[in-house]
């Protein structure tokens, strides 16, 4: 067993939010946990940090951004803040270059069937084509070629003129409606209204915005026989799930609770995953395609039920690794081992937040009812990466305690810096539970689950510190959904692998070795009772459950590649097969060496403790940027 000592390692502009828990906490006896694997949870006190790709312009003004942003990374997180302390393998570390290009990391989604999902297919189904020939035909009868050049451009913002009319040539209701029915269908997010001109009908086109562009759709006949939702795959480059399914809903008027996903994906890669959306057709979706940068829709089918959060089986990943240092000796050992044994199933950093105030800290708070202190946490001023509203909020809110004030300083309102002090604002400093229950519910469990990862984090590196990789006496293992403990003679037949930990909570056991002694020894420490772990506030009350300490991945395979260009692609992208672009073509030598990794993880599992596991690195942005900086310098 090692200690958590870093390899250098570079990584290019990582960045990935907290992820969402189940937020269900009902009393089910010894359960299992069951999480999307990292799924993102935003909240404004957990900002995006500042972008360190070039932007183009002066080489000084960006040599300057690079060490202030790195400076102010000074102030956040590292792995062993967060109990990440452990390492199993025994190979020796190598440094290597993670996110170099976001298409270095690839995430496809594992759907319930166990089968990955794919983009292979943009065609419209069949019987949707039958079921939309009136509208074709109205296309082709009532728009010229130089009408749909106009609206293709306004569509893409190219008419400075900002809308376009249509004159109804031999004016009646009927042809009023296709043309209307015809422009919204095929040109997704412009909006129509008739006027009259000189005695003249005409359809206008423009955009939808504002509040029209989130109202309730128009109803549309939809066929009885046709499922009510449909299913699609989604294709994604550099854009977080949340903020694709928000352009996609603005492009189609509806909002946004209209669809429905398995788990939500990094920002930072190309991913791959399936989405649901009520009464919306595959014609309509497929359109989008024309008018959307980084997203691509397609294999589109018609079912009766939407999709849950946490039906997926897992994700499966293609990584690369570029100007690795590592011998192919090196390489061969930290593949086999990640493949035979695996890595500690840590929670990654990203769910702990990118700030100087841990996410897990505000947890606590919560659970010791010291609302003050949440509240503190939450708008404070503090070091690090922040954009500068937030900053100027957390001044004045410092300086004048006047949550009015301090909300006027956002531009935003939707982080939960705004949402807290609207709360404030609205049920004064006096009532800061209501206050605070203005966030909405997913964005505030997600502080309590944090806390959670965070003890686990702690109490499965002092179990590998005191037993390593066998089951021992007092370990807990599943049985039929419950945990059982193991006497000496079980743990004999039993596996490290079969080994689960618990988050603390009301409805777990704890091992009965010197570990679980631990658990109660740190919540004491926090002026918490193991014993006692219901909340006066219902949503608060941890059940808690159990996870594997121990994640052996499935699918693995590995290679080494040379190139002489950190610009060219090394991944083969689904968009690139779909539109017949050659596959990259890897040298027999050259400058560098990049090591390219695949393998597939259950749900509620992270990505980068494999990695970690494989260079032997600090995963932390804190250490990425420092290292990063050292290594361009």
């Amino acid at each position: 067993m090692e200690e958590a000592e870093a390899s250098p390692l570079t990584v290019t502009g990582e960045k990935r939010s907290l992820p969402e828990e189940d937020p269900g906490h009902a009393a089910k006896r010894l359960r299992v946990e069951q999480e999307e694997e990292e799924q993102e949870s935003r909240g404004g006190d957990e900002e995006e940090p500042l972008e360190q790709e070039s932007q183009g312009g002066d080489e000084e003004e960006e040599e300057q951004e690079e060490e202030s942003f790195a400076d102010m990374m000074k102030h956040g997180l590292s792995e062993p803040d967060v109990g990440i302390l452990k390492f199993i393998s025994e190979h020796k570390g190598f440094s290597g270059i993670l996110k170099e290009r976001y298409s270095d990391f690839v995430v496809h989604e594992i759907n319930k069937e166990g089968k990955m999902v794919r983009l292979d297919d943009l065609s419209v189904p069949a019987d949707v084509e039958e079921d939309s020939q009136d509208c074709s035909c109205a296309e082709t009868q009532t728009l010229t070629e130089e009408q749909k050049q106009q609206l293709d451009e306004l569509q893409h913002f190219k008419n400075k003129e900002g809308s376009v009319a249509i004159e109804v040539q031999e004016d009646s209701k009927e042809k009023r409606t296709l043309l209307h029915r015809a422009v919204k269908t095929l040109y997704p997010g412009l909006e129509t209204k008739t006027e009259d001109r000189e005695g003249k009908k005409f359809i206008v086109a423009y955009h939808a915005a504002g509040k029209s562009a989130l109202a309730a759709p128009r109803k549309h006949s939809w066929p009885k026989n046709r499922g009510s939702f449909c299913h699609f795959v989604l294709y994604k480059e550099n854009k977080d799930t949340m903020d694709a399914i928000n352009l996609l809903s603005k492009f189609l008027r509806v909002r946004p609770n209209m669809f429905s996903y398995m788990g939500t994906k990094d920002k930072r890669a190309v991913t791959v995953q399936e989405i649901a959306v009520l009464k919306i057709s595959a014609e309509r979706l497929s359109h989008l395609n024309k008018c959307l940068m980084n997203l691509k829709l397609g294999n589109f089918s018609y079912k009766k039920q939407p999709l849950k959060l946490g039906e997926l089986q897992g994700n499966h990943f293609t990584v690369v690794l570029r100007n690795i240092s590592g011998s192919l000796e090196q390489v061969e050992q930290a593949m086999t081992s990640l493949k035979e044994t695996g890595f500690i199933n840590y929670y990654g950093m990203q769910r702990f937040g990118t700030t100087a105030v841990p996410t897990h800290r505000v947890g606590r708070a919560i659970l010791q009812n010291n609302w003050k202190e949440v509240v503190d946490l939450i708008l404070k001023p503090r070091p690090g990466a922040e954009k500068g509203y937030l900053v100027k909020c957390r001044e004045e809110w410092a300086r004048s305690q006047d949550p009015e004030a301090a909300l006027k300083r956002l531009p935003v309102k939707r982080c939960v810096e705004g949402q807290l002090l609207r709360g404030l604002a609205k049920y004064g400093k006096n009532n800061i539970i209501t206050a605070f229950g203005l966030i909405p519910r997913n964005n505030r469990l997600m502080y309590i689950h944090s806390y959670q990862s965070y003890v686990w984090n702690c109490m499965v590196s002092k179990r590998m510190e005191a037993f390593g990789l066998r089951a021992v006496e007092g370990d807990l293992v599943l049985r039929g959904g419950s945990a059982h403990v193991l006497s000496a003679e079980e743990a004999e037949k039993h596996s490290v692998h079969d080994v689960v930990m618990p988050l603390p909570g009301f409805d777990v056991i704890y091992p009965t070795h010197s570990v679980g002694g631990g658990y109660r020894d740190m919540l004491s420490a926090d002026d918490l009772d193991i014993d006692s772990m219901r909340h006066k506030v219902r949503d608060y009350s941890l059940a808690g459950a159990y996870r594997r300490i121990l994640i052996r991945p499935r699918d693995v395979s590995w290679e080494l590649i040379q190139y002489d260009d950190p610009r060219v692609p090394l991944v083969h992208t689904d968009v690139e097969k779909l539109e017949n672009a050659p596959a990259p073509v890897y040298l027999k030598e050259g400058k560098y060496r990049a090591l390219k990794m695949e393998f597939s993880l259950p749900s509620s599992t992270y990505a980068t403790m494999a990695v970690r596991e494989v260079l032997k690195m600090d995963t932390s942005i804190k250490n990425q940027t420092q290292l990063n900086t050292s290594w361009l310098n």
